[in-house]
Formats: C-alpha cells, structure tokens, sequence
C-alpha cells in the first residue's frame, strides 16, 4: 500500500485530505497540525507551486532527488530557505507522489523569534517516523540534529546532522547503542527528561560552537516511551547577537557624543551672549541656543535607548522643559498640558518635530501671554491611520493678522520644516481667546 504524510494547521481540511487518500489506496502514516504554531497566516491548500517562487518543490517532483537550502517565495510572499524530499510510491516503480518541505523564515526577526527545528514538518510526523526505518530517511535532510532514545536511554537512531554535529564537538564516531549519558552534552539526567521534569530550551557552549537543545517525550505506546533530542547550531545567531549589540553600544557612544557636542556649542553662544548689552543680539542668542538644544534632546533620547525609535510624548516633554526654563518670565504662571495617543516614531522624525514644537511653544511663551500672570498651553497629539498630527494652542491673546502674514523667522522655520521634512501642512487658527497652530505627518 501507498504511504504519505499528510499536515495542514487546519484540522478540518487535514481531515478531508486524509479521507481522500485513504479512498484512494494510500496508507496515511502520520498527520499532524504544526504544535508550535503554523508561520502562515492562511490555509495555502489548493494553491499551485509556481517554478519561479518554489524552485525546489518542482526541481524535487520532476527528479526524485532532495533539494536542501533553496530560497524561495512562499504563497503569502514571505522569504523563506525550503528543504525538500520526495515522498514515493510504493509500487515497483517508486514514482514521486508528493513531497514534504521543511521551511525556515530568512528575515532578520527570526534572530529574536524562537528556534523552529521542524516548521511545517512538526514533531507528531517526526514521531510518527520513529518505527518506520524508511520513513527515517527524510529527518535525515532536515538542518537539524535529532537524536532517538528508548526508554532505557539507549540511542536508536541519529540522522547525519546530528552526527556531524558531534565529529565537529571532537567526537570520534558516533554509534548506536551508546547510552545516553555517553551522548548528552549538557547535565541533564535522563530520568528527568522520561519523567517530564525538563521541558525548558538550554543553550551550550562547547568547542567554539553553540548548540540549543530541546528534549521531547514521545510516547509510542501505552507502556513505550521514547526520547527524541534536537540539536540547533545556533553558532551563527548569536555572533550576529553579539555584533547588533556591539553596534547598538556603539551607536548610543555616537549619539552621546552629538548631544555632548551641541551642549557645548549652545554653553559657548550662552558665554557670547553675556558679553552684549542689545536686547536683540541676546534674543537671537537665545532663540539659536534653544534650537541646538531641541535637536539635543533627540540624540540626549536616542542615547539613553540605543533605539531609532522613540516615543513622540517623550519627546515633546523633554523639548517643553528646555522651551520653558529658557523663555519663561517670572511673573508668568504657566501651565502646559500634553495629552493624546502617544507612538513611536524615527531619529529624523523626531528631530524634526522637536525643532518645531520648540519653536511654537517658545512663540506662545514670549507673544501669547503678554501683561497676563496666568497661562495654559495645550499640546495634543493625535495618531491617525496613515497621517498623525499634533498641534499647540493657548488661551492668550492671539495673533495680530499683520504679525501672521509677515511670519518671523521661527514660523518660517516651522513651515519649511513641515513642507520638506515632515511632507505635511501647516494650519494656523488665530482668534481673541487665543491661537492654534497644527501640523500633520506621515506615520
């Protein structure tokens, strides 16, 4: 009779698939659904294999022979590196009758996702596998090391990736029939793994290699029971581990160093700004300092993360602290609300955003409140689906119609900013109770 493996993350369709097989004389070994979880979205059942996406699958179907570390495009377009072997037909002429294909996502997150050893292939065919000496052949195309114990941890079966994983380690040859403390390298006892106890990944460093291993029970039967070890080389995940964090340490010291920088530059225009006595020299001192210190917290934030990300309040609120003690009167009682969604947003972004936001608060600090006490500023940021937006409006006495044509220098900052960093628009709204001014970008 004709044998076949049938898997789908669909219980349903796994069925159906199953009944038809069987009707049709093929003897289904093993069925399972994906227990760690299936890397597809939809069910991809009934969709072709296109030569162009899946070069192995085909390659694999037209001659028989396994095809290992092929890239290829899966159905929802998602990179991925395919291992295939073929699945034969019992009859004298062995024809390929379908293949089995192992995948592995290629993208960087896959460096921070957990190891999955066996993706669609999953542990239950494996299993499955484990009594059937022909069906063994395909674990042995599979990247992974996968070692069989009996219940007396006696080794019986090991593919030919965990035997080279082990030559690799300095192990001489590898046989079976050795038991199980000859072959394990890390401290755990084999009563632990037959008894359940240890269900946790460990990682091991041995002779400039790290391996993660995983230990799963199987039981056969009732009374029978069998260990099945994997081995991951994961030698390669963690010097790229090590290297992105070498890189985001180096990044923070670069940033530090900007931030530094610009400290120092806006302490030397302070120094120069002492030694005048024109009101408007030191007004433009003032207004230069500010903005070399608003672009100063971005790179003060993106120090402290060591990210390219940082969260717009954050930023907004740090810009507001320098904005105020640099402008604020004392007579002036003043007080500034920041409300809304709050999201992340990138290095240029932020910068940007700082630089404008300083420059309105500082305008609404300086001409909102004139021979007032009391005033309330009111930032609010609002995310929207493709654009956001955020805008500063106060209670004072808004803006005189002439001073809004002309614009000083700040506003037209703030419109150029918003025009070619941001691609946005710049809405001002003047009345007697005051004045709001909002600008939006692109998430």
């Amino acid at each position: 009779m004709r044998k076949i493996i049938v898997v789908d993350d669909e219980p349903i369709t796994r069925m159906d698939i199953c009944e038809i097989l069987r009707e049709a004389n093929y003897d289904v070994v093993a069925e399972a659904n994906p227990r760690r979880g299936s890397s597809y979205t939809r069910s991809v059942v009934g969709k072709f294999a296109y030569r162009k996406n899946e070069p192995a699958v085909l390659r694999t179907l037209e001659t028989g022979h396994p095809s290992r570390d092929y890239k290829a495009l899966t159905q929802e377009n998602k990179s991925v590196t395919q291992n295939v072997v073929p699945i034969r037909s019992d009859k004298t002429d062995g024809a390929v009758i379908a293949v089995l294909i192992v995948e592995e996502g290629v993208n960087e997150e896959s460096i921070n996702k957990e190891l999955n050893f066996l993706n669609n292939a999953t542990d239950e065919i494996l299993m499955s596998s484990v009594g059937m000496l022909r069906e063994r052949k395909i674990i042995d195309y599979i990247n992974d090391g996968i070692i069989i114990f009996n219940e007396e941890g006696v080794c019986i079966y090991a593919n030919s990736r965990a035997k080279y994983v082990y030559r690799k380690i300095g192990y001489k040859d590898f046989f079976l029939g050795e038991k199980f403390d000859n072959i394990v390298i890390d401290n755990v006892e084999f009563e632990e793994v037959l008894s359940g106890k240890v269900k946790e990944k460990s990682d091991v460093n041995i002779s400039n290699m790290v391996l993660s291993l995983e230990y799963i029970l199987v039981k056969e039967t009732k009374d029978v029971k069998n260990v099945v070890l994997f081995i991951k080389d994961i030698t390669e995940i963690k010097i790229k581990e090590k290297e992105l964090i070498l890189k985001s340490v180096a990044i923070k010291e670069i940033h530090h160093r900007v931030k530094n920088n610009l400290q120092t530059i806006a302490s030397l225009l302070r120094i120069q700004a002492r030694k005048t006595e024109d009101k408007a020299v030191k007004a433009a001192f003032s207004d230069s300092i500010n903005r070399i210190l608003s672009i100063s917290v971005t790179h003060e934030l993106l120090a402290q993360n060591g990210l390219d990300e940082l969260e717009i309040k954050e930023v907004i609120n740090k810009i507001l602290k320098n904005s105020v003690r640099e402008n604020l009167e004392g007579h002036l009682k003043l007080k500034i609300d920041v409300i809304g969604d709050n999201f992340e947003i990138n290095s240029d972004k932020a910068t940007t955003i700082a630089l404008i936001v300083n420059e309105l608060v500082e305008n609404c600090i300086k001409h909102a409140f004139k021979e007032r006490d009391r005033g309330h500023i009111t930032i609010k940021v609002k995310k929207g689906e493709m654009k956001s937006c955020v805008s500063i409006s106060d209670n004072g006495i808004g803006m005189n119609e002439k001073d809004f044509e002309k614009g000083s220098i700040g506003l037209r900052i703030v419109k150029s900013l918003v025009k070619e960093k941001l691609y946005g628009n710049l809405d001002i709204k003047t009345r007697e109770k005051g004045t709001e001014i909002s600008f939006g970008f692109e998430n």
